[in-house]
């Protein structure tokens, strides 16, 4: 239960042998009654015993047999073009600024304060009401044009590097002005950043060539 994530307390303890101690209780009066003595019960006892101990030994061979750094690299070498395919199709990733108002005047407002040199970021932060990225200044992740709305998309790809949109654009979330803070090529993910991903598709590999191999070579009568 701690492993579980809830905290080892008094409480948990007793509450953990107060269950043991009812489990206990009741196991006496299944035997007392004589029901240990049932096949059934024996049928699951014994598919019980299996199960655990085919489970002890997955874990004990892959827990003996980890998945190498050599074999990880030459995963990913195998993917790699693949990687390079996605990212170039892609395209290029933007990082931007935005400031998203209810109706088009106070936009309009906005941006007449931009254009006589007002601050994009503070006044991302006072007027947005995008809360996700308000309190940055109004600031995106690098994120690729097709991961907005159709109308901030098209405005977006318009602007350069450090322009912001000389006009309001309305989506279906009210009226925004951008600005680009930088544009790149979208990257392929490098060994460490897929890693994870790698190792549970080489292990799940692993454990379906164990599972194939102990099917061929158990003998059945």
């Amino acid at each position: 239960m701690v492993k579980r994530g809830q905290p080892d307390t008094p409480e948990l303890r007793a509450q953990v042998k107060d269950n043991l101690i009812l489990v206990e209780a009741m196991a006496q009066r299944g035997a007392a009654a004589g029901l240990d003595k049932d096949a059934n019960y024996q049928t699951q006892v014994e598919l019980t015993r299996l199960n655990l101990l085919a489970n002890a030994y997955v874990t004990d061979y892959m827990a003996k047999n980890p998945v190498s750094d050599a074999v990880l690299k030459a995963e990913y070498d195998k993917v790699k073009p693949d990687l390079e395919k996605e990212a170039a199709a892609a395209g290029a990733q933007y990082k931007a600024r935005h400031i998203l108002v209810k109706d088009e005047k106070a936009a309009k407002g906005l941006l007449a304060e931009l254009k006589k040199g007002g601050n994009f970021a503070e006044l991302a932060k006072k007027n947005s009401i995008d809360t996700g990225s308000a309190q940055n200044g109004g600031l995106l992740d690098y994120a690729a044009p097709g991961n907005y709305v159709k109308p901030f998309a098209d405005a977006l790809v318009k602007l350069k590097k450090g322009q912001y949109s000389q006009e309001v654009v309305k989506t279906q979330f009210g009226f925004h002005l951008i600005l680009v803070e930088d544009i790149q090529a979208a990257k392929v993910p490098t060994l460490e950043e897929v890693k994870p991903q790698l190792q549970q598709q080489l292990q799940q590999q692993q454990l379906q060539n164990l599972l194939e191999e102990v099917k061929k070579s158990a003998k059945v009568e």
